[in-house]
């Protein structure tokens, strides 16, 4: 992967190093495979890197387990479940799933989906292949080449340079290839399309496959990218740094919901709607100071030592010269469940253990490091080595566009795994290092009020491969996408009843939402796309 924002000779060894093993996986171009009518002779298929192990009917209703002893949904249709092993590599052993709907159902199309964290299982694609087939597309998704007590377990790594290989890249561009010689064994007619969507590490995988493997998708959905990884796990252990390196700094659960709505009563009412979600919370400019106790330590205020460790997850790292080294958090959004508790603050923040799961296994090889022993020049410097493999932030997407493709990004102004900011960031550079062509093939979609991928006050379930498909077959670029608030957000994504709370359309960024001042503000029909206010833009 071209990587152009490191220094020159790490770029140089990480290209030789994907060019080396490229060449040396080189296989030649396989024959189309025989057609196959029923869904379990697909059993035994032979592929570029391995076989079709198993192929069975899945009736509709019947409970789905993509993993043993984990949690199961029932299948929203009838299909053809696909299970493949890959072995690119001698040390490689890369599971694939394709999940085929009937011939009848077919739409044509297959969808890619990405997985999380570390990856090593398939509950995460798992979820994006079951929306995918109830809607007619071909799915496939993969666990990334190993297995892993969860997708926050990195020990797999240390001394398996294949399998990095596989999770950094390899594995989904492989996935790809099966998915499409299973679909023509199975299919009479002939593909017409496909997609990718992930978020959060999968929002980096679909980069991965625009960046690396442009022909493998037509158009990719990618949301909360985690790139670039080497720089976002250290910004990570920094910000578990700034929380936990002194015990007076820490900030107990119980003092979120000040933050919250200290951040709220200051910025909340600026979009002309005062509706619990911080529409732009770029432009707040609330300061937790407002909130210092004064007398000790007390429930309702926050100590100086606190308030200062806010400030530093609002601003973001910055490194011994007082250099932005990352972008923060954003504030009106402490308190909602899953968000600071998570992944900042609380007593098994997940900051923390992705960092050290990281340069544990990925950097040092020592399972003894931890946070404690984080230092910046040294670690970051000895991480970058890993970049050329599983950093995928190279802003220089001609090749795919030229091709057609088509790319949407999305993010919850309310991540606070993610910064918000970076995925701006990264669609900025997009649009300067492209070309003229990306303008017309780029979007991205900021989302208030929503946390990391999904859930959150603001409404966060959407059909953005809806919009990419209909912008792919030579519609309008989307610049209006509807979004809904459930009563239970993760009911909603995954097709089941739930109760609407509330929809608002995502507007195409720099663009926002804005009331026409008629009309429920629960109804996204009552608002228009519009360019924000001065006062309204970053400042």
């Amino acid at each position: 992967m071209r990587n152009r924002t490191s220094k020159a000779t790490l770029i140089g060894l990480g290209a030789l190093t994907a060019l080396m093993a490229g060449c040396a996986q080189h296989k030649p171009e396989q024959a189309p495979p025989p057609r196959i009518a029923q869904c379990e002779g697909l059993t035994g298929l032979t592929l570029a890197d391995g076989k079709v192990e198993t192929a069975a009917s899945v009736a509709a209703g019947k409970m789905v387990t993509p993993d043993e002893g984990k949690m199961g949904l029932p299948a929203p249709t009838t299909f053809c479940r696909v299970q493949a092993r890959l072995t690119p590599t001698p040390s490689s052993s890369i599971r694939v799933e394709v999940w085929l709907p009937e011939a009848g159902a077919w739409n044509g199309k297959l969808l890619g989906a990405g997985n999380g964290g570390f990856g090593s299982n398939m509950q995460v694609p798992s979820l994006v292949m079951r929306g995918g087939i109830a809607k007619g597309y071909a799915s496939v998704g993969s666990d990334m080449g190993h297995v892993g007590k969860s997708d926050v377990d990195a020990s797999w790594a240390p001394g398996q340079p294949e399998k990095v290989r596989d999770y950094g890249w390899r594995a989904n561009h492989l996935a790809a290839a099966t998915a499409k010689r299973v679909i023509a064994a199975y299919y009479p007619s002939p593909l017409d399309a496909s997609y990718f969507h992930g978020c959060s590490d999968g929002g980096r995988e679909a980069l991965m496959e625009a960046q690396r493997f442009p022909e493998d998708y037509d158009a990719i959905l990618a949301g909360a990218p985690a790139i670039p990884w080497a720089r976002l796990a250290t910004a990570m252990a920094m910000n578990d740094r700034a929380a936990f390196a002194k015990p007076e700094s820490s900030l107990p659960n119980a003092k979120l919901p000040l933050l919250q709505k200290a951040a709220l009563a200051r910025c909340d009412a600026r979009d002309g709607v005062v509706d619990g979600v911080i529409d732009d919370p770029r432009s707040c400019d609330f300061d937790p100071a407002v909130l210092t106790c004064q007398a000790g330590d007390q429930p309702d205020c926050l100590t100086a030592a606190q308030v200062e460790a806010v400030r530093a997850i609002y601003r973001g790292p910055v490194d011994g010269k007082g250099k932005q080294f990352y972008p923060g958090y954003m504030p009106g959004m402490e308190a909602t469940p899953g968000a600071w508790d998570l992944w900042l603050t609380g007593p098994a923040a997940q900051h923390g253990k992705f960092s050290t799961e990281f340069y544990r296994h990925f950097v040092h090889g020592d399972p003894n490091w931890s946070t404690r022993d984080f230092r910046l020049d040294s670690d970051f410097a000895k991480a970058l080595a890993m970049q050329g493999e599983i950093n995928a932030d190279d802003p220089d997407l001609k090749p795919f566009f030229a091709k057609g493709g088509k790319l949407i990004l999305y993010h919850g102004y309310g991540d606070a795994a993610i910064p918000p900011q970076n995925t701006v960031d990264y669609y900025q550079r997009v649009l300067k290092a492209s070309g003229a062509k990306a303008g017309k093939s780029v979007r991205l979609f900021m989302m208030p009020g929503v946390s990391h991928c999904l859930a959150g006050p603001g409404p966060n379930v959407f059909d953005g491969v809806g919009a990419l498909d209909a912008w792919r077959q030579g519609g309008p670029a989307p610049e209006r996408i509807k979004a809904t608030k459930f009563d239970n957000d993760y009911l909603g994504f995954l097709g089941m009843p739930a109760r609407t709370v509330r929809t608002r359309p995502l507007c195409a960024y720099p663009k926002v939402a804005r009331w026409t001042g008629s009309g429920s503000t629960d109804d996204e029909a009552n608002f228009t796309c519009t360019n924000p206010t001065l006062q309204e833009t970053t400042p």
